[in-house]
C-alpha cells in the first residue's frame, strides 16, 4: 500500500535533502553533537514529517497548517546552516550545494500551501 504523501514530489525531494543535511553535518565538532548538529537534523526531518502528516488531514485548513510548519522548519535549517558556516563548521561550498535544494523545496511547499489555501476559499 502506498500513502498519498509518498506520491508528493516535494516529500521525495525533502527526503533527499535530509540525506544531504545529515551528510554535511557529520564533520561538525563532537561538542555540537547535542547542540547545533542535533537541532539541524531534527528540523530537517521535521520538514518531510510535516509534509507527510499534513497530507493525511481531511481539513484543508489543517493541511495548510502542517505545510506552514514544514516551511518554517526548512527556513530554520537554512538559518542554522548559515550559522554553522559562520562558525566554520560547514564549508561555504557545502552551503552553496544545499541552498538551492532548500530553495526548491521551499518553492514547492509554497505552491502546495497555496493550492490548499485556494481550496479553503472555495
Amino acid at each position: 500500500m502506498e500513502f498519498s504523501f509518498e506520491r508528493l514530489e516535494v516529500w521525495k525531494k525533502s527526503r533527499l535533502l535530509v540525506k544531504d543535511v545529515y551528510h554535511v553535518t557529520v564533520p561538525f565538532p563532537e561538542k555540537e553533537k547535542y547542540g547545533l548538529t542535533n537541532q539541524i537534523r531534527r528540523a530537517i526531518v521535521s520538514v518531510s514529517s510535516n509534509i507527510a502528516e499534513g497530507s493525511t488531514r481531511q481539513s484543508t485548513k489543517e493541511k495548510a497548517r502542517f505545510y506552514e510548519v514544514a516551511f518554517g522548519s526548512l527556513i530554520e535549517v537554512l538559518n542554522q546552516l548559515i550559522i554553522a558556516t559562520d562558525l566554520e563548521y560547514l564549508p561555504i561550498i557545502e552551503l552553496n550545494y544545499i541552498r538551492p535544494q532548500i530553495e526548491e523545496v521551499g518553492r514547492m511547499l509554497n505552491a502546495l500551501h497555496k493550492s490548499t489555501q485556494n481550496k479553503v476559499s472555495l
